[in-house]
């Protein structure tokens, strides 16, 4: 399976016996959503509801951390989730954040993992049956691992301002990484991490919703000063959208790819840490 596949593929493949098509939608808390309400609402045939917003380390100060990997197991098994499954996630969200939900599930271990492209805005529009309410769930076996390789902590991003052997791709919006718009968090500066590229995560997507591809991913990576060649450390406010430009850099057959997690929440937070902006 892809890592990207289409609305066609997937309904070809609905109803097969190692599919698990899965919601990601995660809005921001002033969003005025609730992801849940929507995906009972309607979504794809035997999809079930990843709640991101729960999916998290509720034990510190910062957003969006990754739980435990054994929160995370239990959360996948709860789900249906686990060994063998191929798993295909979507969304309905401007944050894009199936891409944080991919990003998950194979640092903690899932094999076949794949984003539908164009979502459910897609499905919808191309008149695909939709479903309410909430299916009956069957716990499944999920063998968790972490892999710690693909994620960065702040001392990494505070040592790669002197090495730069890496480069630091933000997905936050333009105005917050020159300083000139505020941080959603009213206890942040904006600006950015010095030596950062933005790109912001929109630029990765066509007007349809659906992803930039070969030619065109590169050409988002180059306008912004980012050299493919060395390894890259992907951020923005939470360390949702940031999965956005590291599941990019995937689609190129890049590997050699971190999400810094703590992200501006944590790094902007940090007074003795160094700023720049535009």
């Amino acid at each position: 399976m892809d890592q990207l596949v289409s609305t066609e593929w997937l309904a070809g493949e609905m109803g097969a016996s190692d599919l698990r098509v899965v919601d990601a939608t995660y809005f921001l808390p002033d969003a005025g959503r609730n992801p849940r309400a929507e995906y009972e609402g309607g979504h794809i045939p035997g999809a079930v509801f990843m709640d991101l917003a729960e999916l998290a380390d509720p034990s510190g100060d910062l957003p969006n951390m990754l739980p435990s990997a054994e929160k995370f197991a239990s959360r996948m098994q709860s789900l249906g989730l686990g060994d063998g499954s191929r798993i295909v996630l979507y969304d309905d969200s401007p944050l894009k954040s199936s891409a944080r939900a991919w990003w998950m599930l194979n640092m903690f271990g899932a094999h076949s993992v794949a984003i539908l492209d164009g979502g459910l805005a897609k499905w919808k529009a191309e008149d695909r049956p939709l479903e309410t309410g909430k299916p009956d769930l069957r716990h499944r076996h999920f063998t968790v691992w972490k892999d710690e390789k693909q994620v960065a902590k702040k001392s990494d991003v505070l040592a790669n301002l002197h090495d730069k052997g890496a480069e630091v791709v933000d997905a936050r919006p333009k105005g917050r990484f020159d300083g000139t718009e505020p941080e959603p968090r009213e206890d942040l500066p904006s600006g950015h991490i010095p030596g950062s590229h933005s790109t912001p995560h929109g630029q990765f997507f066509h007007e349809d919703g659906t992803w930039k591809t070969g030619d065109e991913l590169k050409t988002v990576f180059k306008d912004a000063g980012v050299d493919l060649d060395k390894p890259m450390i992907t951020s923005c406010g939470s360390g949702m959208t940031a999965a956005v430009p590291l599941f990019a850099a995937h689609l190129l057959g890049k590997q050699d790819v971190r999400l810094y997690d703590g992200a501006w929440s944590e790094y902007g937070a940090d007074k003795d840490a160094p700023k720049a902006t535009a």
